[in-house]
């Protein structure tokens, strides 16, 4: 029950401090859910699955950030909270470029031991964007401490994602 207090004050803080501190351009689009899942850790022939859910504010800061926050889960009953930003990079009318950056808490359940509950996540994702604003996308993450502690073995993810939009948020 620590583990999951801990996780919901660094998410409500880390967007109370975006929101805060930064200025929304006028243009909003809709928000996100993005209900995610793949195969954790591929790079080590790990058995794992990686099941994702986020919201992805419809909020844009500086005109091209966006925050979002979310949590995944592994059949190794892995669990991290995070919390982050991104920016959407439109390719063409349809094809979007993700980049991604988040922080946040880690418990390693009965799956890889990544070094510390504090952990990074980086993320790559390709996605196509339907004519609703709904897209699917894959995505290609990197989650490490960054050497916050003396193990960081580091973990690759790749998913395969659902964003619906949100009408109201």
């Amino acid at each position: 029950m620590r583990l999951a207090f801990k996780v919901i004050l660094l998410l409500i803080v880390s967007v109370l401090t975006t929101t805060l501190f930064l200025k929304p351009s006028s243009a909003q689009e809709k928000g996100l859910l993005s209900i995610g899942t793949g195969w954790y850790d591929f790079n080590d022939n790990r058995d794992a699955v990686d099941i994702r859910i986020e919201y992805r504010s419809n909020t844009k800061y500086l005109k091209i950030i966006k925050p979002w926050v979310g949590i995944q889960l592994t059949t190794d009953n892995a669990a991290y909270g995070l919390t982050g930003i991104l920016s959407d990079i439109y390719a063409s009318k349809h094809i979007i470029i993700t980049p991604s950056f988040g922080i946040g808490l880690y418990s390693d359940g009965n799956g890889k031991d990544l070094g510390n509950t504090i952990e990074f996540r980086s993320q790559l994702e390709l996605g196509y964007e339907f004519s609703d604003k709904s897209r699917v996308s894959a995505a290609v993450s990197h989650i490490s401490n960054a050497h916050l502690s003396d193990q960081n073995p580091g973990t690759e993810i790749f998913n395969i994602y659902y964003h619906i939009p949100l009408k109201h948020f």
